[in-house]
């Protein structure tokens, strides 16, 4: 079956690789100039080796690579992207959101195994398996974002630790991206209205220049409520089916200072601050019974999500071609990140009485990174040899603090035996050192006049995790010793060949290899009680590795082009949970009996294939009409079960037609998805959909820098839900709406710059 399918995607490719002489004769071409991208508002730009004489300029960009797109500040405006559901419904249907976990999903993988980076900083993702917490790599605003670029594949030597389904790269504004040419400041404000959630926007950014010294502040806010579904019952309790009742604020500042030399070199100092603040009142849980845990109005829970990081920054960028380095790029920088999940209740039945929880995991610590870039040339061969580094040096923590009215210790009885697995005010790990370094070497290199090019590239990662000894850990009910710690290392190897057939097809292939190294909670955190059960984290863990083969096609320009590529990925030792065995329970000081002989930890346990196609196609026609389509199939087995991966996104398409006149445009956007597969383990087989999504935008002549938006989404009200969500939920048929997606919404934004 695995055969049939990769075949079939070897067929798709060669046959998109014989369209490519045809969209050359029906493309503009190329022109010669330095570009980075080709890029209009249909989509996703295709990414473009920055050429400078002979050499390339800033090989060592994590998104200089054909696996990757780029979609521009003007594109996430256009189609109103405010969020990563967004960018995967409207530009890259190989992008999906996982809201239960809060990760973004590439590949069908997701969490600590697709990397997320601003301005080359990397992001932590929170999963504390014991508490419910997760998340932290969706810490940003898209308003203040001048690009995003998606790397799929698994791909280490570049990008670091986390890539094994790919990587999600942003870029913040810069000054020079609000003034323009001629003149010495620039600025930009957005408002907007999203029914999805009932959320309003608003957002500003001004940029000053005074002679080589640029300065720039950015702010956005943004409040809303609980995102729709598909229910209608407004009832307390299990047969509640209306989506429960929220509230939200976000905001999000930036602040840079750049100072530019008439030598190429730039120094810079960068200043960010998010936060996310959510309360839900849930209302499913609650009921209006005396028998009742939760009464009315007696039911919250908060969610909370700050970033905040200081950074300096450097870029150099050679004024000729006959220096040593062409380009260069470092940043030395703090960041601090937090996720709490919280609860506030009163309970009627078990364990009568105030309860509260906040449950928080947070990662702080200083980082640098950076690289330089060098070109050569050895007898016909141009070479740009790259170097770089990155270190990352952090402290991670957890703890529990709550309040309740369980007595002070055991022995628990009724109404309060539930508190035996009620522990707070404490941590369930402890607090954690950690050092991760790495060092790159890559060497791009261009054969002469042939149109072929080879990369390899070689990526070392060494990292250590240190427990400390805090009495918040130590002193908890379950009395754990001090865990050793971790050390391993990784070395990820990559291969690239490109072929330039003519200016407007390029084929590539590519073998990579990536590493994940375990996390914090993975290897220490420790959780349950006496008489229920117990889960354990593993100290002796082994990162997670994979081995990754790309082959595909580019061609074509902003008129007609498109791209196809078809990938293969191997994993081992895949970081999951299963039982314990008695000896390996009692191994680690535990008795199995205690537990119930209910004894879970984190294992190496899995090994898995993922395999699949993605192809993307756009055409400009002169009378203004325009067409783009887009799909993406994944395929992920769990070798060792044999059984479908439930993390792989169903089968999606897209389709666009639209027009666009001078000053006005109008989109429909039509997205497929497929069914859950009866194969999958997933709790709920989410079935297949189809939703309409129609959209317009207007540039008034009169008011020069002035875009309004407005979009109607899910046109025909379709009821459908999202598989990614609900893959270990147990949906009951009678009340399943509770778990559907928004009906029809609209949208509405407007943009004025200065």
């Amino acid at each position: 079956m695995v055969i049939r399918h990769w075949r079939s995607a070897l067929l798709v490719s060669a046959a998109f690789v014989c369209a490519g002489p045809v969209s050359q004769a029906l493309a503009q071409s190329a022109q010669t100039t330095p570009a980075t991208s080709a890029q209009d508002e249909n989509g996703t730009a295709l990414q473009k080796i920055v050429v400078k004489g002979k050499r390339v300029v800033n090989a060592g960009d994590v998104a200089n690579t054909p696996l990757a797109t780029e979609t521009s500040e003007r594109t996430l405006e256009a189609k109103q992207v405010r969020s990563i559901e967004d960018l995967g419904r409207t530009i890259d249907p190989g992008v999906n959101f996982n809201r239960s976990t809060n990760t973004v999903n590439i590949r069908g993988l997701e969490g600590n195994r697709v990397a997320t980076l601003v301005d080359g900083i990397p992001l932590t993702y929170f999963r504390d398996g014991a508490r419910g917490t997760s998340g932290g790599t969706d810490s940003f605003d898209f308003f203040s974002l001048t690009a995003v670029d998606v790397v799929k594949g698994a791909d280490s030597s570049r990008i670091g630790g986390g890539a094994l389904g790919g990587a999600l790269l942003l870029r913040t504004l810069e000054p020079a991206d609000l003034i323009g040419e001629g003149k010495d400041w620039g600025g930009k404000v957005g408002s907007g209205y999203d029914s999805t959630d009932h959320s309003w926007f608003n957002g500003a950014a001004v940029a000053k220049k005074i002679e080589n010294t640029s300065i720039m502040f950015l702010g956005s806010y943004k409040k809303g409520n609980e995102r729709q579904n598909q229910g209608t019952v407004d009832t307390y309790g299990s047969t509640r089916t209306k989506a429960n009742p929220a509230d939200y604020d976000q905001y999000n500042m930036l602040f840079k200072l750049r100072q530019d030399t008439d030598s190429g070199h730039s120094f810079g100092f960068t200043a960010e601050r998010f936060r996310f603040d959510k309360e839900t009142d849930l209302k499913q849980g609650q009921s209006t019974l005396s028998t009742a845990t939760y009464r009315p109005g007696q039911y919250s829970s908060g969610e909370l999500n700050e970033r905040t990081r200081v950074s300096l920054d450097y870029e150099y960028e050679a004024p000729s071609t006959d220096g040593l380095i062409d380009a260069a790029q470092a940043s030395l920088y703090w960041q601090q990140q937090e996720r709490m999940l919280s609860t506030d209740a009163f309970r009627y039945v078990s364990v009568p009485g105030l309860y509260q929880r906040r449950n928080s995991m947070d990662n702080s610590g200083f980082g640098f990174n950076g690289y330089i870039d060098s070109g050569f040339k050895t007898g016909e061969i141009d070479h740009v040899f790259t170097i770089g580094t990155s270190a990352f040096i952090s402290q991670a923590g957890q703890y529990s603090a709550g309040v309740d009215s369980c007595p002070a210790a055991a022995p628990y009885v009724r109404p309060y035996t539930a508190c035996s697995n009620l522990h707070t005010n404490q941590s369930d790990m402890p607090d954690v050192d950690s050092t991760d370094l790495s060092v790159f070497v890559q060497d791009r290199m261009d054969f002469g006049n042939s149109g072929f090019s080879l990369t390899p590239g070689l990526r070392f990662d060494w990292y250590d995790r240190d427990p400390q000894d805090t009495p918040a850990y130590t002193d908890s009910p379950l009395g754990p010793s001090m865990p050793r710690g971790s050390q391993d290392s990784a070395w990820s190897p990559k291969l690239l060949a490109e072929y330039e057939v003519n200016d407007d097809v390029t084929l590539f292939a590519q073998w990579s290899m990536a590493f994940r190294a375990p996390t914090t909670n993975e290897l220490y955190l420790t959780y349950g009680g006496v008489g229920t059960y117990l889960s354990v984290g593993n100290p002796d863990l082994k990162p997670e590795t994979s081995n990754g083969f790309d082959i595909g096609a580019r061609f074509g320009d902003d008129d007609f082009g498109g791209s196809v590529s078809a990938f293969y990925n191997r994993y081992r030792n895949f970081i999951d949970t299963r039982a314990l065995t008695t000896a390996e329970a009692m191994a680690i000081g535990y008795d199995p009996a205690d537990y119930g002989n209910n004894i879970s930890g984190y294992q190496n346990v899995a090994r898995a294939q993922i395999s699949g196609v993605e192809l993307s196609a756009h055409k400009q026609f002169a009378n203004g009409v325009n067409v783009r389509a887009g799909f993406a199939y994944t395929r992920g087995m769990n070798l060792i079960t044999n059984k479908e991966l439930n993390s792989v996104a169903p089968m999606k398409g897209t389709i666009g037609l639209g027009y666009a006149a001078e000053q006005w445009g109008v989109d429909v956007l039509f997205t497929a998805v497929a069914g859950v597969s009866d194969k999958s383990t997933a709790t709920f087989k989410a079935p297949g959909y189809g939703i309409v999504d129609l959209t317009a935008w207007w540039e008034p002549e009169q008011m020069k820098g002035l875009r309004i938006n407005a979009g109607v989404y899910n046109v025909f009200d379709r009821t459908y839900f999202d598989a990614l969500n609900l893959k270990t939920t147990t949906v009951a048929a009678a009340t399943k709406d509770y778990y559907s997606e928004p009906g029809r919404t609209f949208k509405i934004s407007l943009t004025q710059r200065f």
